[in-house]
């Protein structure tokens, strides 16, 4: 990886993104040193952290966490997500927080000068290409190790820079699990309130 002690960097972590990909590498994502290991590298002005949250009257397994990332260096950006059902009977979500992440890292490039997106998302390749006019670069980190791996080629070929999750997962992990890979019949784990939304499909 390529970073600079001085250059001003922002984190945009898409939650759901980064959740699903970790797991299915196997492990779970430490944020306390997830943050840590990018200020060893740049100075980090701000590390955002985006998730849709399922609007229940039961408690939600996503408090702890956002509680956790405000109080500990992470700007929080949540929305509600609405689950129904369509009209086959299937449960759907819809909580997509794509234009809450264009928005902020728009609004941040003026004042950085390197945007480190958690995503591989393919819609986000026009996002990047704009700020990269404004004389930001831009790293991607997601997986192709994964299967399928979560990340468009489009995004990766428009990234200044595509970062393998799994070649530094190492830095932040806070404990190994078993990857859906090797257990192919059997569900996952729930180890994260983002897990029911990433599992339901969007319309």
């Amino acid at each position: 990886m390529f970073f600079q002690p001085q250059e001003r960097l922002c984190l945009f972590i898409d939650g759901t993104s980064l959740y699903s990909a970790s797991r299915n590498l196997g492990f779970e994502v430490d944020y306390r040193k997830l943050l840590s290991f990018f200020r060893s590298k740049s100075n980090v002005l701000r590390a955002y952290y985006y998730s849709a949250v399922l609007e229940t009257e039961e408690y939600s397994p996503l408090k702890p966490l956002t509680d956790w990332l405000v109080y500990n260096g992470y700007f929080l950006v949540t929305k509600t997500a609405r689950e129904y059902t369509d009209h086959a009977g299937r449960r759907r979500v819809k909580g997509n927080m794509d234009i809450e992440l264009a928005v902020d890292m728009l609004e941040m490039a003026p004042k950085i000068d390197h945007a480190v997106l958690f995503s591989g998302d393919a819609d986000f390749r026009r996002l990047l290409e704009a700020v990269q006019r404004q004389g930001v670069r831009t790293t991607v980190i997601a997986s192709i190790k994964t299967s399928p791996p979560l990340i468009g080629d489009e995004l990766r070929r428009q990234a200044d820079q595509f970062v393998e999750l799994a070649d530094i997962a190492s830095h932040f992990t806070r404990r190994q699990i078993e990857s859906r890979a090797s257990r192919p019949s059997a569900p996952a784990p729930v180890r994260h309130p983002a897990d029911h939304l990433s599992d339901l499909p969007e319309e």
